[in-house]
């Protein structure tokens, strides 16, 4: 019989497979349950446990390891990962550099959310951005009040964060000149719209291949957690599920790659195929720990520098053992 659990997730092209049934880990009668918006999975999972594994917050997920009480194990399989640069919005007239930022008033979806984390890391090393001089207001982006209902260990040291109780989302709190900047996970949506939000790096996807190039870094934002119990129960699932994401991947990349019609509506989608083979080789978004090590590092660092985490713990103690390769 097999066992039967539960998975919140963004149905993703790499997820598609596993969605559909069409690839099924051995062992398990897996439940796909599918979840448009990552922060409600992130909150209901944290919150109440509801599910047996999800998708998860890359940096949630450490800093919960860091406290060393943690009701989760992760696995190397990273649904959702995204450069950062584009979504750095600011007021044109008062930030023309990132350096501008000094001193300023940021607003943040959530301070501790991966997304931030990556873009406040890349201000810093990057750019030499005295991220103790800014002023934080965090809130959601597009609508008044908080971004979720998060349930995250407290920072290790003290940050200046303010929360919105403006009644006005960030969003609305730029355009209207009363802040300088908002970074999060979104768009501020008055990007193009309002004179005074623009993005810091107009060439962002230019800006992100050189840094890709330069650093390795291809940011991950989302890893697979899956419930402490459950793995202690049952640790052949960190193998079953580990290889079926990345058949389900290896599929996706097939069909991505198909020349006889296009798989999302993006009409020059091949020639970014062919483009991105140039820059990332063979496999776009590779899992496993090793291939990733450079940008893991990168982001357990980050979060030491921004007070989420006490030490920098080892990449390698992050995941539970898979014992197999990644295919692709």
């Amino acid at each position: 019989m097999k066992l039967p659990l539960t998975l919140a997730c963004g149905v993703y092209d790499r997820m598609v497979p596993l969605f559909t049934g069409e690839v099924r880990p051995e062992g398990i009668e897996l439940n796909f349950i599918p979840m448009p918006l990552p922060r409600e999975t992130f909150d209901r999972m944290a919150g109440g446990l509801e599910f047996d594994l999800s998708e998860f917050s890359s940096s949630e997920f450490i800093s919960r390891y860091g406290t060393g009480s943690s009701p989760f194990v992760a696995i190397p399989v990273f649904p959702s990962r995204l450069f950062r640069h584009g979504f750095i919005a600011v007021n044109p007239q008062r930030i023309r550099a990132p350096k501008d930022l000094e001193g300023k008033r940021v607003g943040v979806a959530l301070y501790t959310m991966t997304a931030a984390v990556w873009i406040k890391g890349l201000l810093q090393h990057e750019y030499g951005v005295d991220l103790s001089t800014i002023r934080w207001l965090q809130g959601a982006i597009e609508v008044a009040g908080p971004h979720g209902n998060p349930t995250v260990p407290p920072l290790v040291r003290p940050v200046p964060i303010e929360i919105n109780r403006s009644g006005r989302s960030l969003n609305q709190l730029l355009a209207d000149g009363e802040l300088d900047a908002v970074i999060g996970s979104r768009l501020a949506p008055a990007l193009g719209t309002s004179s005074n939000v623009a993005r810091l790096f107009p060439n962002y996807p230019e800006v992100e291949r050189d840094y890709f190039r330069r650093t390795g870094i291809f940011p991950i934002m989302h890893l697979v957690a899956i419930r402490r119990d459950v793995f202690e129960r049952h640790p052949f699932v960190a193998t079953s599920l580990y290889k079926a994401f990345c058949r389900s991947k290896e599929l996706a990349l097939e069909r991505m790659r198909f020349s006889g019609m296009l798989q999302a509506m993006l009409p020059w989608m091949l020639a970014e195929v062919e483009s991105d083979a140039q820059i990332f080789g063979a496999d776009p978004w590779p899992y496993g720990v090793e291939p990733n090590r450079v940008t893991l590092q990168a982001l357990v660092g980050y979060m030491v520098d921004q007070g989420l985490i006490e030490r920098a713990v080892t990449v390698d103690e992050l995941f539970v053992p898979t014992f197999v390769k990644p295919t692709v």
